[in-house]
């Protein structure tokens, strides 16, 4: 058995015995001694059974260079384990005391300006910093040894939200390794980032620098490298000292918490590496959109981990502090939210932070114990949560299933948002969220997938926009058709090839023949948009059928054409086709347009939602999510809303142990964990 295998059998081991778990990031070294016993009393009132320790504690356990304090920690794990409290315990590399950039400045970051950035905040480090790197690994190092064995230390977190990037002498020396590890010659580089134009041609490797700041546009294929060098120098980092505490003997499963979609790492190149997969979501409480998009990143989180259960590492269970203005959340929203991790596949879920800080630059970020203290509705809430995960049991462990998958790459993003193109008003996420948002408002479940992905298995396969196609994908995609499931293509897809450079033909040039269409321009449509006719009764649902953004100069070489632009230099033009189960959108459509096609798509498809009906449009602000044999029912919006969940034997809610018989009614803010009465009853 592999050592990662053994790992995530360990995590799965700990849920199987404590159950789902519940907690949040512990900062005791903010702390005299005596709160911490305070801590643990109102920790156990809530039913805490997990606290990630340590995770800025640099500077505490090494308060000079090479000195080391661990009698404070030592007391910490011991009170927590007393306690019956696991621990995830972290290496405190992400924010190094302030005596090492001052004796070693060349371990600050730098700025694309050239500014070098100093310590007073966090993440004040080049990963490209050898210097950082080996005090980095001594603390590991020793951190591991000493508490490897402890009874109290069930995971281990590397480093804190990875995504530290450096412009400086440090980056420039490892870039180039990496470009000569990439390119092997400098005319292979030259090729692929097309330095003939501009006079950009390099004659050796120490010619290049990373992409700071220039007299105008940068090459976009060195700025694609750079991004992809950035997230593969950060990995490094975390591989070094995971290895490190591996080696000590720990056994426990290792993570870093990652950040949903973040546009600085690549989390499928990671995936591989962290035990468990584990993430930070800090949706806004003012944003209508939040509770879609939550569930988006979460069922990527499921995704990376191929499936099994993951951690919701850090949430706010209130206001945020560092958005310009902060709404907080009602304990029933928090409530909501942590519920929902659970639906879509977490089995733990955790907060940042345990107690409220009464200085530093978080001062005002909500804490499970707030400022106000334990009588407060913040803190009741807490204990309210703590109770609803025990009887979430049986949802620990098991799996989402999804019939439809949505392509997903981090090169693509990063290439397809370079400037200089048709538009920069078209974002690969904004996109990639409204096409999800159509499933998730039917109550059907996605697998995000890479371009790597096997594709086999799906009934539909979503492509909302995805600059880099190569001939793989392409290929993967066609036998996707072929075996009979529908595929969907949104606009400037297959654009370019792995290293940016476009590729010549009509388009998208890889994907035309399955597509039975080919483009010939990508245009930029007015503010006003142009208006779409249809073809015959297809979309008769649509009301003002409209494209806007970016647009196609398309012509169809066998496919049906159901839309076309109404007026204007593209009139007559298709806009929208189908050949075979191969659905292309040569633009961006309205919302009622997409959602027409999306009923049509999921309809022919035989995809069901997670009631196991025909995928329909649930009533507005409903989520509905199948994890093994509860089903989830959460209710987003302002409204008691009465939902018929058809024929079958007496279910039960889980959270209420209500009987439920045929209809079930949901209260605004409300989640419903239905099972049938008959399978909880053998659990």
């Amino acid at each position: 058995m592999s050592t990662t295998t053994s790992a995530r059998r360990a995590f799965d081991a700990f849920i199987a015995r404590r159950g789902l778990g519940f907690g949040g990031d512990y900062n005791p070294e903010q702390w005299p001694a005596d709160v911490w016993r305070e801590d643990v009393a109102l920790m156990r009132e809530a039913g805490v059974n997990l606290v990630t320790v340590g995770v800025f504690s640099w500077a505490r356990i090494e308060p000079a260079p090479g000195v080391r304090d661990w009698d404070w920690l030592d007391e910490v794990l011991d009170l927590l384990h007393g306690a019956g409290i696991s621990v995830d315990l972290a290496a405190p590399v992400a924010s190094p005391p302030p005596w090492l950039g001052l004796r070693y400045p060349e371990t600050l970051p730098v700025d694309r300006d050239g500014v070098r950035l100093i310590a007073g905040s966090r993440n004040q480090f080049s990963p490209a910093s050898r210097v950082y790197r080996e005090y980095a690994a001594a603390i590991t190092r020793d951190l591991a040894e000493r508490y490897a064995g402890h009874p109290a230390v069930v995971m281990w977190h590397v480093g804190n939200e990875y995504g530290q990037i450096d412009h400086g002498d440090e980056a420039a020396r490892e870039f180039r390794r990496w470009l000569i590890e990439r390119y092997g010659t400098i005319a292979e580089l030259n090729a692929a980032w097309g330095t003939a134009f501009w006079s950009q041609h390099y004659e050796d490797f120490d010619e290049i620098l990373p992409p700071r700041r220039m007299p105008y546009l940068v090459n976009p294929t060195q700025a694609l490298d750079f991004r992809r060098y950035s997230s593969d120098q950060l990995l490094a980092c975390y591989r070094e000292l995971r290895d490190i505490i591996r080696a000590t003997g720990a056994a426990q499963p290792i993570t870093t918490n990652f950040m949903g979609f973040h546009a600085l790492t690549d989390y499928w190149a990671w995936a591989g590496d962290v035990d468990v997969v584990s993430d930070d979501q800090y949706p806004d409480p003012a944003s209508v959109d939040a509770p879609a998009q939550t569930a988006f990143v979460q069922d990527l989180m499921r995704s990376l981990g191929g499936g099994r259960s993951w951690v919701l590492m850090e949430q706010a269970v209130s206001a945020t502090s560092w958005r310009t203005h902060n709404l907080p959340k009602s304990p029933l929203h928090a409530r909501r939210d942590s519920l929902q991790a659970i639906a879509r596949g977490a089995d733990a879920v955790c907060y940042f932070q345990w107690r409220q800080a009464r200085a530093g630059a978080e001062r005002f970020h909500s804490a499970m114990l707030p400022h106000a203290g334990a009588d407060s509705d913040v803190f009741r809430g807490v204990v309210r949560q703590g109770r609803d995960l025990r009887r979430l049991t049986p949802a620990s462990g098991a799996r989402v299933d999804a019939d439809v998958a949505i392509l997903f790459d981090w090169a693509s993003w990063w290439a397809g948002e370079e400037p200089a193109r048709p538009t920069e008003r078209l974002s690969t996420m904004t996109e990639a969220n409204r096409w999800y948002r159509e499933l998730w408002r039917r109550g059907v479940a996605a697998d995000l997938v890479s371009s790597s992905s096997d594709l086999s298995g799906y009934r539909v396969v979503l492509v909302p926009h995805s600059y880099i196609i190569e001939s793989a994908t392409a290929d993967a995609l066609a036998g996707v058709v072929e075996a009979g499931a529908h595929v969907v293509i949104g606009p400037f897809s297959g654009v370019a090839d792995r290293n940016a450079q476009i590729l010549t033909g009509r388009s998208p040039v890889l994907l035309r023949e399955v597509l039975g269409v080919s483009g010939e321009e990508w245009v930029g449509v007015p503010d006003s948009g142009i208006a779409l006719a249809f073809d015959g009764g297809w979309g008769s649902d649509v009301r003002r059928p409209r494209a806007g953004i970016l647009a196609e100069r398309l012509r169809s070489e066998g496919a049906e054409v159901l839309a076309w632009y109404r007026g204007g230099e593209l009139d007559g033009i298709p806009a929208l086709t189908r050949h075979r189960t191969a659905w292309y959108l040569g633009a961006i459509v309205d919302d009622d347009t997409l959602s027409s096609l999306f009923g049509d798509v999921l309809g022919e498809a035989g995809v069901t939602d997670a009631l196991g009906r025909p995928a329909a449009l649930l009533p507005d602000g409903i989520e509905a999510v199948r994890r093994g044999d509860v089903l989830f029912l959460l209710n987003h919006a302002d409204r008691h809303i009465e939902l018929d969940l058809g024929e079958g034997g007496v279910r039960v809610d889980l959270l209420t142990e209500e009987s439920i018989h045929r209809t079930v009614g949901i209260a605004p803010g409300e989640v419903r964990a239905v099972m049938e009465r008959m399978q909880r009853s053998t659990l």
